[in-house]
């Protein structure tokens, strides 16, 4: 990993360098401040060219932490010309690398509003084969540590101990997958609890739309599309408490805030339950915010960079 980044910016600098003496671009935009952003700061520095670097997550969340990584990254965010974070959570997180905050935007993502919408939840379950009278609980993320599935599975049996016909279906695919079937057997939940694997995403719009309620116990987070997502379909989302989630269910109305633990998963899974939710409401106040909002925000980033190279 220490390699990646230099990797990347020899790999590419040919190509590069070709292509801005055919045409002369003004910036770079480089999205994942390493080994990405490096390899892009690299590249503008040899090509004379300002760069904007992009943090997603982990890259800030977890990376710093390499001793051998952190001052490739601490170097990337001081000398590239401006960075972007996609929740006010993870700008803190950069500041905290001794960046100045001035330097750093804030742009959180935004969701496909054509493709994330609400759908008749008769229709999802039947296109589904999922049974029309159940509760549903839906869970869509990778299978590893820092998604909490396990969390999710434990405090889904408390739950299902008090809702009769109560299912959980979860989304993805990972290294955990195993023990994650493990885990169901060990709690005789196998016939309540399903771990179907990665599904397209034109297929999660359906999913969505089928359940009652969508959770994501992850331990860190940057800005998780797939809670905008299940937004975005009318359906509230029981979410930990980290990183950019907090700014996206700003609001009870969307749903519910949880510390890490299973009790507290359990215990927003039953509110969440119990909640005669608006998801008219939902689904329209977060499908606003669309990834053609977002390219506008990146476009004034971007300009104004190269207007202050002008100057």
């Amino acid at each position: 990993m220490l390699l990646h980044g230099i990797s990347m910016f020899l790999g590419s600098f040919l190509r590069c360098a070709a292509l801005h003496k055919k045409f002369h671009f003004e910036c770079i935009d480089a999205h994942f401040v390493y080994p990405d952003g490096f390899a892009a700061v690299c590249l503008g520095k040899a090509l004379g060219i300002p760069v904007t670097v992009s943090a997603r997550g982990t890259d800030i969340n977890v990376f710093p932490s390499f001793r051998l990584i952190r001052p490739m990254i601490h170097w990337t965010l001081r000398e590239c010309a401006s960075a972007v974070a996609v929740s006010a959570a993870l700008k803190e997180r950069i500041v905290e690398l001794e960046i100045s905050a001035e330097k750093i935007n804030v742009i959180p993502n935004g969701v496909d509003p054509l493709r994330f919408q609400r759908l008749p939840k008769t229709d999802a379950r039947r296109r589904l084969h999922l049974p029309e009278s159940a509760k549903v609980v839906l869970s869509v993320g990778s299978l590893s540590p820092s998604k909490g599935h396990q969390f999710v599975i434990r405090a889904f049996q408390q739950v299902s101990q008090r809702h009769r016909g109560l299912s959980l279906y979860i989304l993805g695919e990972g290294a955990l997958r195993a023990k994650l079937e493990n885990l169901v057997a060990e709690l005789n939940l196998q016939h309540s609890v399903q771990l179907l694997g990665g599904r397209p995403n034109e297929e999660l719009p359906w999913w969505f739309s089928a359940a009652d309620v969508s959770c994501l116990h992850s331990s860190r987070e940057g800005w998780p599309n797939v809670v905008t997502e299940s937004l975005a379909c009318g359906t509230p989302v029981v979410a930990t408490r980290v990183g950019g989630i907090p700014d996206i269910l700003h609001s009870p109305e969307l749903g519910v805030l949880v510390e890490q633990s299973v009790e507290s998963l359990a215990e927003g899974i039953e509110r969440a339950l119990s909640t005669d939710w608006d998801r008219e409401r939902i689904s329209k106040q977060t499908r606003e915010r669309t990834w053609h909002t977002v390219a506008e925000e990146v476009d004034a980033v971007l300009r104004a960079q190269i207007q202050r190279r002008e100057e």
